[in-house]
């Protein structure tokens, strides 16, 4: 019983770091009518999105409160028509640039590679570089609000999370873990006021920076070969001197990563290998998870079985600290509570399978995305 009781007060202690977290630590960008006068670049690579970027684009053409705003795209290497789409949509406006890519060169990927044609390709007048994904939808006032948090928090890195769209029961199993890790082991206060760079985090899909501190960092020229660029940008910053920070963007942005289950599987095991590092420190990492996450509903019927209902009582309460978890973490990003949220130990569960793939497929060097070798 008594390390029943400690596990209980582990899993009530993580749902109070999320709460702290959420209510008081976490950026929240104004969604309402703001205006910013500095130059500003929104940078947009991709990458056979001819199904996608219309409604990405659509967006970034209505955007308001930038008087002095570019929009600047990058075809990279597309095998669809993705450029026939960009330019279809953007008809003639001025504020809007067409790039072709060139293939990243030996020891680059690609997503790093696009982004930094993306950086050094664009004019000189851009104060502030916000780089978007393909399947990002914008706010009518998101770059502004967001250019408006970056310069009040005096940050150089910026990353307002987006709201994640989720449809299918895979997505609504895993999409929701990536706030919740965050908001739950990551102390925000702290990543913002330390210069460690191993206390960092962004997200690549809504990456707004000052474009000084981002070439003074080296850009994602220094993040040339990492598959969690934006992570490693983050970083980077701060061995330059920088500071980040986590936003809130469920206000500002949706964005829906992946339309298939094979497409979010494959998504995450190209990467979830690099978030853990070590394989022993994934097996550590994720042993905990299941530990905290898994083990509370099965110790239950477990002792219910047994006859033990104090034993039972007290992992039903572990479980139904880790649900309010789950339930913080949505509420505080735009994301949905219920009834998702108690199957947060079976999240944890797929979360270690596709970690376990992850690892897998690398050993076998078999990892690619989108038509590229992740190693």
């Amino acid at each position: 019983m008594t390390a029943v009781l400690a596990l209980l007060v582990a899993v009530a202690a993580c749902t109070l770091h999320s709460w702290v977290n959420a209510t008081r630590w976490l950026r929240r960008p104004a969604a309402g009518p703001v205006e910013v006068t500095e130059a500003v670049a929104v940078l947009l690579p991709l990458r056979d999105e001819a199904d996608r970027v219309t409604p990405c684009l659509r967006a970034l053409l209505a955007q308001r409160g930038v008087p002095d705003l570019r929009i600047v795209v990058l075809d990279d290497s597309s095998t669809d028509d993705t450029a026939e789409v960009v330019r279809a949509v953007a008809g003639d406006d001025p504020r809007v640039t067409l790039l072709t890519g060139v293939a990243p060169p030996p020891g680059w990927l690609g997503k790093p590679h696009a982004c930094w044609q993306l950086a050094t390709r664009t004019g000189p007048a851009p104060t502030v570089l916000a780089f978007v994904d393909a399947d990002v939808v914008l706010t009518p006032y998101a770059v502004a609000a967001a250019v408006t948090e970056l310069r009040k928090a005096g940050v150089t890195l910026l990353s307002p999370y987006p709201r994640i769209v989720v449809r299918t029961a895979g997505d609504r199993l895993v999409q929701p873990l990536l706030q919740w890790l965050w908001l739950t082991f990551l102390p925000l206060r702290a990543m913002e006021r330390s210069p460690r760079p191993s206390l960092a985090a962004a997200g690549g899909q809504f990456l707004v920076l000052d474009r000084a501190g981002y070439l003074r960092a080296g850009g994602h020229a220094a993040v040339a070969d990492k598959v969690l660029e934006d992570i490693e940008l983050a970083r980077a910053v701060k061995r330059a001197g920088g500071r980040i920070a986590l936003a809130d963007g469920s206000r500002l942005a949706a964005c829906r990563m992946y339309e298939t289950w094979p497409e979010l599987r494959d998504g995450y095991t190209k990467s979830l290998w690099a978030s853990f590092g070590h394989p022993s420190a994934a097996t550590v990492a994720v042993a905990l998870l299941l530990l905290l996450f898994t083990a509370p509903p099965l110790l239950a019927l477990g002792a219910l079985l047994a006859d033990t209902p104090l034993v039972a009582a007290l992992a039903l309460a572990a479980y139904a600290a880790g649900v309010a978890g789950r339930v913080v973490s949505a509420r505080a990003t735009g994301g949905r509570a219920w009834p998702d949220a108690l199957a947060h130990p079976v999240s944890v569960v797929f979360l270690g399978w596709l970690t376990l793939r992850s690892y897998h497929l690398r050993k076998r060097r078999r990892l690619s995305w989108r038509g590229r070798p992740v190693t």
